[in-house]
């Protein structure tokens, strides 16, 4: 977050704000239930994380009246299927997961995951896969002709096949969070990795030498389209503050100001005028053929959920 939001947060409302960091959904999980549910005023999971939080009873409901500005949120942000009507949560920013490859190791213009599932596409380059179950399981999928929402035991099982055979190759370097992916893809320790659009056009902007021979893809049979959101823990110490912030955020021009700063899409109706240029267009804002492609990562609980969890185990302990 740009570091000038939360020092106008601060004295505006006589605050001090401690950020703090994760690698992961599952960390963040793993800390709330360990109590940070009352250590934290504010999280920020990802669109299929907030139903286990709930189903956890690890959020409570948001104080709509203290966040007049969820009417800036455009309509895709309004009463997401994750969380019907915004009771828990607040849409922080968007953005997709894609393909960023090197285009001086790669030849052609490829745009499918086949560059990471297809044996001997990558000519023995290395390559990086992503570190979250249900992203790399719906990439695999939807090579597979399944879609990326897949979600029937016989198509995820089929998936975890493909990728536990993917990672048994030579030139694959590692399941790796996409933030980190990108910085071994600058260091030229792989040639493609899995990645988050935002992050590649701040990295490349603050570093163009490094991205210079280098290109995002959205997967043409089918990728993720993810939304950030801003939640209150169950037992927050400060909650009333934490809507306040929440409502700060969702500024118009503090929106603005948050996407400027890390280059991810903002999901601020009123903000969007006030965007640069480079954040109206792809890689930050997807073209209408690209969104199509696009889906949200599916809820799971229960059996499935177990499923997933247990399919993840084995493919990282080959």
């Amino acid at each position: 977050m740009n570091p000038a939001i939360i020092k106008t947060f601060e004295k505006r409302y006589h605050a001090h704000v401690v950020q703090s960091y994760y690698d992961s959904n599952a960390q963040l999980f793993a800390k709330l239930s360990a109590g940070g549910a009352s250590q934290y005023d504010i999280i920020v999971p990802s669109n299929y994380y907030v139903p286990r939080l709930i189903h956890a009873g690890l959020l409570q409901p948001l104080n709509h009246r203290l966040i007049p500005n969820l009417a800036n949120l455009k309509p895709r942000f309004k009463n997401p299927p994750f969380d019907p009507h915004n009771r828990y949560t607040a849409a922080y920013q968007w953005g997709t997961t894609g393909i960023v490859y090197n285009t001086a190791r790669i030849q052609g213009s490829p745009d499918s995951w086949s560059m990471l599932f297809r044996q001997g596409a990558l000519n023995g380059q290395p390559f990086a896969m992503d570190n979250e179950p249900q992203v790399m399981l719906g990439a695999a999928c939807a090579f597979q002709g399944n879609g990326y929402r897949c979600r029937s035991q016989k198509k995820l099982k089929h998936a975890a096949r493909l990728i536990a055979q993917t990672s048994q190759r030579p030139n694959f370097s590692g399941f790796v969070a996409g933030t980190p992916a990108l910085k071994q893809l600058a260091r030229g320790n792989v040639a493609a990795v899995v990645a988050y659009n935002g992050d590649y056009v701040f990295d490349k902007s603050h570093n163009p030498k490094a991205y210079a021979d280098t290109r995002f893809v959205v997967p043409r049979k089918g990728a993720e389209l993810w939304v950030d959101n801003m939640a209150i823990p169950a037992h927050a110490p400060h909650p009333r503050l934490a809507n306040k912030f929440i409502n700060f955020v969702l500024r118009a021009r503090i929106g603005a100001k948050l996407s400027n700063y890390n280059s991810y899409a903002t999901p601020n109706a009123k903000s969007q005028p006030l965007l640069e240029p480079a954040l109206k267009q792809p890689p930050v804002t997807p073209t209408p053929a690209q969104m199509r492609r696009l889906h949200y990562t599916p809820a799971l609980k229960g059996s499935k959920l177990r499923l997933v969890n247990q399919l993840w185990t084995e493919i990282k302990a080959r």
